[in-house]
């Protein structure tokens, strides 16, 4: 989500340098406004940049489209960026004081146990780098639990998108009825449903391991089931960073071994396919299921054209059913207006207009994700699923934080880019490297 929407150390890294260079710039930005029309209308260009999916992509064109519609002085310079770039080409654009409104990720406050490790827009945030939103009327449009979850010092600095579920398996449902194969509910049952799919010559997961962030999709998802309530994550988190637990104890090594059972059942060359090849191999039957989030399915839909049909379940990590019945997610991509931003009016302007029902149903309806407000209508897709979206439950990426001394093999911190075929460890040897570079960080 974890992820594009797995949090990592090299955005911190990136943007650490930033905070102070983005706070100067705010200081002497601050009062340029950037553009109103003779009418008090907003004009000008609106620099905006997003990271990248086809799907939150054309939600934000439509957006755009309809916004420069109503203001027609307007001109939305719209930037998208691949996730892998996205925290580099970000730094630049803040230090360089050219963005007007960007899309953050996991924006959240840090815990008290994990002081040190805040996310480099939390730091920006209470540097003063963020314009305060609070008292926006617009806010007051969103879901009062999804806000208090990203409060920063008691203020509002991003309007939430929307809300995504990614511990779940797409499955093409002609497949296994041909195969007579049911939807499973545990890890056992999902293991023989994969077993019966290879002995008939089907491939079970197309996977793309190309930018690496999709092939952690089953780590998040293994996480989901071995610790399957918030509480739960939450104490893993603590017990990590207090060193009561350990990333080479049973249940930690679990999350590999089930990870790297994926990876390996994955189509022939998984490791350097592309992301955005997955819907249309999908669509096509290259393989019988998928590990994505649901940001994905409006992109699904695209490729398979209303050929087939197909769906959607929990990932079934746990032999105990119950520990799978409900899906984990996050709040998706925040956007926030930069306190250096050269357009502030129109910037905005743009997030009053997001807000609004009608645009915002539009947004949704390309993205794919699950609304941020409350009594807006879902698609019919996530009501299919509504049964293990009942109970919001955050995914472990929303639980955990970095922290910024450790090294590369300790950032999520399960340790899935050294599995094989992504890297060339085992679980335990990926295990291994990873409490090695924990315990170094001290």
């Amino acid at each position: 989500m974890a992820t594009k929407r797995l949090r990592g150390t090299t955005t911190r890294r990136l943007l650490a340098g930033v905070v102070a260079a983005a706070t100067i710039g705010a200081l002497a930005a601050c009062s340029s406004g950037g553009g109103t029309s003779g009418d008090g209308e907003p004009s000008g260009k609106l620099q905006f940049l997003v990271s990248s999916s086809d799907a939150t992509d054309a939600g934000f064109r439509a957006v755009n489209d309809a916004f420069e519609k109503q203001y027609p002085d307007v001109d939305v310079v719209f930037s998208t960026v691949s996730n892998d770039n996205y925290p580099a080409s970000k730094s630049s654009r803040l230090t360089a004081s050219n963005l007007d409104l960007f899309v953050m990720k996991n924006f959240m406050e840090t815990p008290s146990y994990a002081k040190d490790a805040g996310t480099d827009d939390v730091r920006l945030a209470k540097a003063g780098g963020l314009v305060d939103l609070t008292d926006q009327a617009f806010l007051k449009e969103y879901t009062p639990s999804l806000l208090d979850a990203q409060v920063i010092d008691g203020k509002q600095y991003a309007v939430p998108t929307g809300v995504s579920y990614y511990t779940g398996v797409f499955y093409n449902k002609k497949i296994f009825a041909d195969n007579g194969l049911k939807v499973p509910t545990t890890w056992s049952e999902f293991t023989a449903v994969v077993d019966a799919l290879k002995a008939k010559g089907v491939t079970p997961f197309g996977l793309g391991g190309k930018d690496s962030w999709p092939a952690g999709l089953p780590m998040l998802a293994s996480v989901a089931s071995l610790y399957p309530t918030a509480a739960d994550k939450q104490q893993l988190a603590k017990d990590l960073w207090t060193n009561k637990a350990k990333l080479t104890d049973p249940t930690e090594v679990k999350v590999l071994e089930q990870t790297e059972y994926v990876l390996k059942n994955a189509q022939e060359g998984a490791s350097g396919a592309d992301y955005t090849s997955i819907p249309a191999g999908f669509a096509s039957g290259d393989f019988a299921m998928t590990v994505d989030g649901t940001w994905d399915q409006p992109t699904i839909d695209a490729a398979v054209g209303g050929a087939f049909d197909y769906g959607y379940f929990p990932f079934p990590g746990s032999d105990d059913a119950a520990d799978n019945a409900l899906l984990n997610g996050k709040t998706e991509l925040q956007l926030a207006v930069p306190a250096s931003a050269k357009n502030k009016t129109a910037a905005l302007a743009w997030l009053k207009f997001f807000s609004e029902k009608k645009n915002y149903e539009l947004f949704l309806s390309k993205s794919g994700f699950s609304s941020a407000q409350p009594g807006v209508s879902t698609s019919e897709f996530l009501q299919s699923i509504a049964d293990y979206t009942k109970s919001y439950e955050p995914a472990w990426d929303q639980v955990w934080f970095a922290n910024n001394k450790a090294g590369q093999d300790a950032v999520f911190p399960f340790n899935y880019p050294a599995l094989t075929p992504l890297g060339s460890s085992t679980p335990q040897q990926a295990a291994e490297a990873a409490q090695k570079a924990w315990s170094a960080a001290g």
